[in-house]
């Protein structure tokens, strides 16, 4: 008898390969598939985020030129606003341009003056009886306005226009409008053109872009007037800035003036006491180059004419010439023949 007999299953015999470990297949598989996923969102998120600072970046820009659109106006308007005595206003357009730019050009001498000036008390004058505009109503109140824009009174035509909205606003609301854009208009190119009132020019203007667009005209008169004002404030304090700036005006409106001097003229002044403080430091080329540059305009006055000579001399220094040599003639004897 076998001692196996309880066991009535046969034995399975033993094969080789079954003792041999399974190999993982799958599990590389899945691991390779979610390298190449892992890495494709990576390149994703590097081009997203490429992306958001390339958008940052071009939001700060567009940001900073609103800005200095804004400081430019409200600078503008604090000289109006000195002009006219209201000192508190420009002081909060003043401090308003420094909180946003400390070093803003002009901006903290202004708030100075303002300061000083509205601290100073002032006189009260006994009112006089001014007469008033003799307007029945708002359609003779039109009438005048016509007439007086027909004859170019723009102070008086835009006197007459308010005297039509406080009677009646709603009264021919769209040819007011229109009024109102020509006599505000007129009276800045009027106030920069004719009398070298900059500030002024540009605040009427800037009224009357409240009525309408700006004619490229009237758009680029404001532009130039508002470069002279930038480029009077570095006067006598950074010629280089100021050259900059009337560089920009004098080639569009050489005759533009504040009163004082043209576009042209402070341009040209500006190269020249340049050209000093740069002679004065020896750099005789880029001295010269501006003195040549401001004698086309001007004549220069004595110090900067000798000054221009000299930076020429050093500049250019005239070359040494050889001196000429001197050629003797060679003479040559003609033999004599004996006569026979």
């Amino acid at each position: 008898m076998s001692e196996h007999t309880g066991n009535t299953q046969p034995i399975q015999p033993i094969k080789e390969d079954d003792t041999q470990p399974l190999k993982p297949v799958k599990q590389s598989r899945w691991r390779s598939t979610l390298i190449g996923v892992l890495g494709f969102l990576l390149l994703i998120g590097l081009g997203v985020f490429g992306g958001y600072s390339s958008g940052v970046g071009a939001r700060v820009q567009a940001g900073n030129a609103i800005l200095s659109q804004q400081l430019s106006e409200q600078y503008t308007l604090a000289i109006v606003d000195i002009e006219s005595g209201r000192f508190e206003v420009a002081r909060q357009r003043l401090e308003f341009i420094i909180s946003r730019d400390p070093g803003y050009a002009g901006a903290q001498q202004r708030l100075t003056e303002v300061l000083v000036m509205s601290s100073i008390p002032t006189p009260t004058v006994a009112p006089t009886l001014t007469a008033t505009p003799d307007f029945s109503g708002a359609e003779n109140a039109f009438l005048r306005a016509q007439q007086l824009i027909q004859v170019q009174d723009w102070p008086g035509s835009i006197t007459a226009l308010d005297t039509i909205r406080k009677l009646d606003p709603t009264y021919k609301t769209a040819q007011v409008d229109s009024m109102y854009y020509f006599a505000l208009r007129n009276q800045g190119h009027d106030l920069i053109v004719n009398q070298g009132n900059l500030e002024g020019g540009i605040y009427y203007l800037t009224l009357a872009e409240r009525f309408g667009p700006l004619d490229n005209n009237a758009a680029g008169l404001r532009e130039g007037a508002r470069a002279y004002i930038t480029g009077a404030s570095f006067w006598e304090l950074d010629w280089a800035q100021a050259i900059t700036y009337f560089e920009q005006v004098s080639a569009g409106y050489p005759s533009m003036w504040d009163g004082s001097m043209t576009a042209s003229q402070r341009y040209s002044t500006a190269l020249a006491s340049y050209a000093n403080e740069l002679f004065a430091k020896q750099q005789y080329c880029e001295a010269y180059d501006l003195y040549l540059a401001a004698s086309s305009i001007i004549t220069l006055d004595g110090t900067s004419s000798n000054n221009a000579a000299q930076a020429n001399l050093a500049c250019n220094p005239p070359t040494e010439t050889a001196a000429p040599v001197e050629v003797v003639p060679i003479i040559t004897e003609t033999p004599t023949v004996a006569a026979p």
